[in-house]
């Protein structure tokens, strides 16, 4: 289990979705992960944060009726200075469609995404440094970049410093980010795999007890299964979306 500190820049440390149905999206995953919520800051509409034990673990916002974005998990990585990263990230071939601006005193934002199109988030944190707890069932854990080669990882590596680790086989096209030398994300290029409606787009992973039950009340509370339940080297793992489409990957770490 992490605590919540001040995470090093570079590192995932806060995970949202937006959604058209808040309300129906917040009883989704209380059901499936024993979330409760919390009003959060509403400087782009509603929004709540999901608590677990008490300790805030992602956050959901309600998308205005006249939008219509892909509905996906955005993980934020931190920095010490969102303006800085932001034109970063433009001098870069990225693009910055939302801010910098400020969300109350919880720290300042901005929704970027690369040159290729995947979506992340930009935290500087104030009051709120992000999630507060990882490890335990309902947490998320681990976060990787689908994306059509991991040559995309030059960009990365120049606004936010990351060292770059190369897969094991070089039969696999992976790549791992470290910060201070420790992991914090992977990229993997799949190529022509990805899928044409979505294209390069971030992954998180949450954690649960038992992938099998979890996959299967996913499909009783609405939502897919897209991969079902296989073992895999970070243990055994389900592709699945909630009833609006976010789609994220269930979880149970090696290990644990």
């Amino acid at each position: 289990m992490t605590e919540a500190t001040r995470h090093p820049p570079g590192t995932p440390c806060w995970v949202s979705l937006m959604v058209h149905g808040l309300d129906a999206t917040q009883e989704f995953y209380r059901a499936l992960f024993g979330w409760e919520f919390v009003p959060g800051p509403e400087q782009l509409g509603p929004y709540v944060r999901a608590l677990l034990g008490g300790r805030e673990v992602a956050g959901i916002g309600r998308l205005p009726d006249d939008r219509h974005l892909r509905i996906a998990w955005t993980p934020y990585l931190a920095t010490e200075d969102a303006d800085e990263t932001a034109e970063s990230i433009r001098g870069c071939g990225g693009t910055v469609a939302v801010g910098p601006l400020d969300a109350g005193e919880a720290g300042r934002m901005a929704i970027c995404s690369d040159p290729t199109g995947a979506v992340f988030g930009v935290w500087q944190a104030k009051a709120h440094h992000g999630t507060a707890t990882a490890g335990p069932p309902g947490t998320p854990v681990w976060n990787e970049l689908l994306t059509y080669e991991t040559s995309i990882g030059k960009f990365y590596r120049t606004v936010f410093d990351f060292e770059l680790g190369p897969a094991d086989s070089p039969e696999h096209d992976y790549a791992t980010l470290f910060v201070d030398g420790a992991p914090v994300a992977s990229l993997h290029g799949v190529g022509d795999a990805l899928p044409r409606d979505r294209g390069p787009h971030w992954m998180t992973y949450f954690e649960v007890a038992d992938v099998d039950a979890a996959a299967r009340l996913v499909v009783e509370l609405g939502g897919r299964v897209l991969s079902p339940p296989r073992d895999g080297t970070a243990g055994r793992l389900a592709v699945v979306a909630d009833p609006e489409g976010a789609v994220f990957t269930l979880v149970r770490s090696v290990g644990r």
